[in-house]
């Protein structure tokens, strides 16, 4: 079996690890309300998707 002939610094380990993140969602903005939303998705605000209404939203107060 193989052993590491060296003990790994813990720099060299932080380096390796930092490429671990998961990325950032990208957030575009809603065409007709301006609202950020994720792409390819219906905006949770105003319920439009690719300029047609898909979803009705009701405002709760």
């Amino acid at each position: 079996m193989a052993v590491p002939k060296r003990k790994t610094s813990k720099m060299k380990k932080r380096l390796r690890r930092a490429s671990h993140s998961r990325p950032l969602p990208k957030v575009g903005v809603c065409s007709a309300c301006g609202d950020p939303s994720l792409p390819h998705r219906v905006c949770s605000s105003c319920g439009q998707y690719n300029g047609r209404q898909v979803l009705t939203v009701s405002v709760d107060d």
